[in-house]
């Protein structure tokens, strides 16, 4: 498995368990830990793919302070998720360029 199947499957499970969490309520979860865990492994992309990549350049590491309205957290899984996806899609790509 090379690193970026691994970076993945990694965020792919950092989806379930941002949907895990959230099911518990608004008032019940937190952003902050999913937040952090990108940010982490955003860090470890870039530094796998290149950070001169114009693509992996289009990433932001994500604020990782905890929103106390509910809906300000509803809004940051949101962005959250929205990241992770486009991540997730951008790795894809990449390791099929490298077996290609």
């Amino acid at each position: 498995m090379t690193p970026a199947r691994t970076m993945e499957h990694m965020l792919r499970k950092l989806l379930s368990e941002m949907d895990y969490v959230q099911s518990q309520g608004a008032g019940y979860y937190t952003c902050a830990p999913f937040a952090r865990r990108f940010n982490k492994l955003l860090e470890q992309a870039m530094q796998l793919i290149g950070a001169a990549n114009p693509l992996i350049a289009t990433f932001d590491a994500l604020d990782e302070t905890d929103p106390k309205d509910p809906g300000d957290k509803s809004k940051r899984l949101l962005q959250i998720r929205i990241e992770i996806t486009q991540l997730i899609s951008f790795l894809e790509t990449v390791d099929e360029g490298e077996t290609a």
